[in-house]
């Protein structure tokens, strides 16, 4: 009889160990702060875009799912930040303001207009 006890306290000890809680990974949290945190745009494709500047040198947005870091460039009107294949190039600040993404060329040209987008 003790034997049964005792082996039915080890089973029911091992399958509550194997049990999990549903807890936000590292990636999910990061990814939850940087949505609260960044401005929002809304796209005329019905895209959407979430833009942060860490600093006054980069940005870094998140456009399809995706986080792109970028760094400042040369740009004669707004603020134009190139990284990993895009472009976002931004006019203005809080809602209403403009952003654009772009295709960024391999020759460090602009390429063609992704989105056209108004942060909300």
């Amino acid at each position: 009889m003790k034997v049964r006890i005792a082996l039915a306290a080890i089973a029911a000890f091992s399958i509550s160990a194997c049990t999990t809680t549903a807890q936000d990974t590292p990636a999910q949290s990061s990814v939850a702060a940087f949505d609260a945190s960044a401005q929002q745009y809304q796209c005329d494709s019905g895209e959407t875009v979430a833009a942060l500047y860490p600093t006054s040198d980069s940005a870094t947005i998140k456009y399809q799912g995706r986080v792109y870091t970028m760094n400042i460039a040369v740009s004669a009107s707004g603020a134009r930040y190139v990284g990993e294949g895009l472009e976002w190039w931004s006019k203005g600040s809080g809602s209403g303001s403009a952003g654009t993404v772009l295709e960024h060329q391999t020759d460090g040209t602009t390429g063609v207009a992704l989105e056209y987008c108004t942060a909300r």
